[in-house]
């Protein structure tokens, strides 16, 4: 029995067993992380570290979810998202790894994959999507490749989002009922959900060759929304050491004088209309 699936019946009744998350506590929770995810990003930018945070796992986990929280207060331009889509005709010719390396961090940034590399590790093979031939060198070249980005300073942490047959079912029937969830049900989505078990052993495949000492496999529990966003992000800020970095005094400067300023008329712009 796959690993996903002999823990399904287990999550599900720890999820059971264990109070519900209220709101208050949740919301109170998720702004102390991020203000110290806010503290971690002056840190990295200060440091001038690298750092790259992998999330993978089944569709509907929650993975993005998470990947909102984490960025919602920080700046973009020291946290990015990487979401890349289909690769095209020319990309798909070159090296595996080749698109992924050139999102890589630079100095002072942190890169967060919804979805990476692992593509060739699950999904792929999976569905269809590449040669037996090109899985098996995956397999056997990308622990190699995490040692060499790790070798050259990058800081590579890597989380699994776990939920449970029931849990996955239940969310894929919300999507297809809300018209602002809709979109996220692609076709493959649609299609691996046929494929739960295959997805799971390609899974335990996938662990076996790349959960390593360098850059372990962290499993997050994603039965429960918001446990799973917590639980990740303390996960996250803990990888990290960190330290306080201070902020510069500042003194704003006396408003400009308007003196020989003569505004247009209020008439010559196109206002958009209120509408609330």
């Amino acid at each position: 029995m796959s690993l996903d699936i002999g823990t399904a019946l287990e999550s599900d009744l720890a999820v059971a067993e264990r109070p519900k998350l209220k709101r208050k506590v949740y919301e109170r929770e998720l702004a102390r992380l991020q203000e110290e995810l806010v503290r971690l990003q002056r840190w990295i930018r200060h440091r001038g570290l690298k750092v790259v945070v992998i999330f993978e796992g089944r569709d509907a986990a929650g993975k993005g979810g998470v990947i909102k929280r984490i960025t919602e207060r920080l700046n973009p331009r020291v946290v990015r998202v990487v979401a890349l889509g289909t690769p095209s005709d020319r990309e798909k010719t070159q090296w595996w790894f080749q698109r992924y390396v050139a999102a890589l961090p630079a100095a002072g940034e942190m890169v967060l994959f919804d979805r990476s590399w692992y593509n060739r590790g699950v999904v792929e093979p999976v569905m269809g999507f590449c040669t037996e031939q090109e899985y098996r060198e995956f397999l056997r070249s990308c622990p190699e490749f995490e040692r060499m980005l790790i070798r050259s300073g990058i800081i590579l942490i890597k989380y699994w989002f776990s939920v449970s047959d029931s849990e996955q079912e239940r969310r894929f029937q919300a999507r297809i009922n809300d018209p602002v969830k809709r979109w996220k049900l692609s076709p493959v989505d649609v299609e691996g959900r046929s494929r739960w078990v295959e997805f799971s052993k390609a899974k335990d495949t996938l662990f076996a060759h790349t959960d390593i000492k360098q850059a372990p496999w962290f499993v997050v529990n994603a039965d429960v929304k918001k446990r799973a966003r917590l639980n990740c992000i303390a996960h996250l800020l803990d990888q990290i050491p960190y330290e306080d970095v201070p902020w510069d005094e500042i003194e704003l400067p006396e408003k400009q004088s308007g003196v020989g300023y003569v505004r247009p008329p209020i008439t010559d712009q196109t206002f958009v209309e209120e509408r609330y």
